[in-house]
């Protein structure tokens, strides 16, 4: 095989398309009980290719005790009863490939349930076993071990350790979890959680699945010796250049195991992709999940963070687009998803206020309008550039985050294991609305809604925008089509100005200008304009704007 990066350029479906993700609890009820399911998904599919997207992630609908939403796996080869069943899902994936449609599924590496069958029998276990070898156990510090093995932090808040009671009532060893309790982390030293993990992927790409993305693919591998962490523990801490590299992420060991598993979907036919939720950085860092025999495609997580500014955007563009090429791979782009606050609130803050986890009643509210008008002129930006976009269910309504959620109706783990200090991220997941005046805006047959839908979202229903001219959802309608028309996906990016106000490209015949200034730009003369995120004002193009054009 030859390895030389320069040599390869990536080919695929994956390398051009425009990926849409589905949350299963907030997409489509079928039965009224409140819950999204896999049926109400096969229901809507149309929507889906009357909106021009090529294919679709589903987030985890296997059997879980949800602890944290259904990323708490408990058996990697069913359906939870709450989503449907196998039939269902194998229902799901034919209507969605009789129209065009591909499907990517979520997998969950890095840890199961603690109801999996696996954590169960460890539990039973003595120290030592086999059954324990398969997560990571360890004996506690202190006189009687009654102190963690280190100082690691859950990522959701408090400590990184629980500690487990033997069979005869005694306090017994920990178990590391850097998620929720209900999600201990796997053993990946051991191969036989390589072997249970070769042995889903088939499962699935059995059942004719395109692929899979995966849940903290920078995860899996810890630092042998568990060493104590000082920094603050996030996802995406630690990973700057000129910090140490955090000893429970990006541990050069996943590599490999990603090199089995690309071997594994390289043995199927039909160009089965494999996607990397990875929070690292930088891009060179990134771009090494993406090499020419591991994954296909990794998140662009440092463009979605990326300020609303001509200079950050700039930036991260170029940054992007060079350290991916250097490897062959093609570029994704994100700008909102199920754990972060959507794109048409977050830019309705105040410019480098951060990344806020979650907004909630008495935080700062962003301001609706302006979040999005910028959010429509970052999206038909993003859309222009050559690689891969994923869309998150929604987005293409406009919808905002619900930032005035009653606190006591939050559901992420997050809100309790931080003391109610980050309210999480229940307000990207929201039930989406689909008819204005239907029972819960047409999400199900009856008013029942796992998390409450504010009264505002009527005005974001599918059916108030469907064939009205300006309307965000005819807005993404037109940005695709003229996406595929064009080859944008495709294409090369020639940078033709990138100065403190504007930014402008060329990909193929089009011409992309997004204006971030407070004054007008003009329209450039004998320019047809192809597309625009919000009128323009003559010949100019106003603040927070982009525009597409051809000549």
């Amino acid at each position: 095989m030859n390895t030389d990066p320069t040599q390869q350029t990536a080919t695929g479906w994956w390398t051009e398309a425009a990926i849409y993700q589905i949350y299963p609890r907030s997409f489509a009820d079928s039965d009224g009980d409140g819950i999204g399911d896999l049926p109400g998904i096969t229901s809507r599919l149309d929507h889906l290719v009357e909106l021009g997207v090529d294919a679709v992630w589903l987030s985890p609908f296997y059997p879980s005790p949800q602890a944290d939403a259904g990323y708490d796996v408990a058996d990697y080869r069913d359906v939870d009863p709450l989503f449907g069943t196998l039939a269902d899902a194998d229902k799901l994936i034919a209507e969605a490939r009789s129209r065009g449609l591909r499907v990517i599924v979520d997998l969950v590496p890095n840890h199961t349930s603690s109801a999996h069958r696996w954590f169960q029998e460890a539990l039973a276990a003595a120290p030592g076993s086999a059954q324990r070898s398969r997560y990571i156990f360890r004996d506690g510090l202190g006189p009687a071990g009654e102190q963690p093995p280190n100082d690691w932090q859950s990522v959701f808040g408090g400590p990184a350790w629980t500690r487990t009671v033997d069979p005869d009532g005694q306090p017994g060893q920990w178990y590391l979890h850097l998620f929720d309790t209900g999600q201990p982390d796997l053993n990946w030293d051991n191969p036989k959680v390589h072997e249970e993990f070769l042995g889903v992927l088939r499962f699935w790409l059995d059942r004719g699945v395109d692929g899979f993305r995966v849940d903290v693919a920078h995860g899996l591998i810890k630092q042998a010796n568990l060493p104590d962490w000082q920094e603050p523990q996030e996802i995406l801490s630690g990973n700057e250049i000129d910090k140490p590299r955090p000893p429970m992420w990006d541990q050069e060991g996943v590599h490999e195991v990603y090199r089995q598993w690309r071997q594994v979907l390289d043995s199927y036919p039909g160009e089965r992709v494999l996607v990397a939720e990875a929070w690292v950085e930088p891009a060179e860092r990134l771009a090494r999940y993406v090499r020419p025999d591991e994954m296909h495609q990794a998140f662009n997580f440092e463009y979605l963070l990326a300020a609303w500014s001509a200079p950050a955007q700039y930036a991260v563009i170029t940054r992007s687009l060079e350290a991916t090429d250097s490897v062959g791979a093609p570029t994704t782009w994100v700008l909102s998803n199920h754990d972060v606050v959507r794109h048409a609130s977050r830019l309705g803050l105040a410019i480098g206020g951060g990344r806020p986890n979650g907004i909630g009643i008495g935080d700062p509210q962003p301001d609706a309008a302006l979040g999005l008008r910028r959010a429509r002129a970052a999206t038909l930006l993003m859309l222009a550039l050559p690689g891969s976009a994923y869309l998150f269910q929604g987005e293409e309504l406009g919808l905002p985050e619900h930032t005035t959620m009653p606190d006591e109706a939050r559901q992420d783990p997050t809100w309790a294991r931080s003391g109610h200090t980050q309210r999480g991220r229940d307000g990207c997941r929201v039930p989406i609305p689909w008819e204005a005046d239907a029972p819960s805006y047409g999400f199900g047959p009856t008013d029942a809604s796992w998390l409450p839908q504010p009264p505002s979202w009527a005005e974001y229903a599918l059916d108030r925008q469907r064939e009205v001219p300006g309307s965000t959802y005819e807005l993404y309608r037109a940005a695709l089509r003229l996406r595929r028309a064009h080859a944008l996906g495709r294409g090369t990016l020639e940078w033709l100005s990138s100065g403190d106000e504007t930014l402008v490209f060329r990909n193929g015949d089009v011409t992309v200008l997004t204006n971030f200034g407070d004054a007008p730009v003009p329209v450039p003369p004998n320019a047809e304009v192809l597309a625009t995120s919000a009128p323009l004002n003559e010949d100019t193009i106003p603040t927070d704007v982009t525009v597409w054009l051809r000549g």
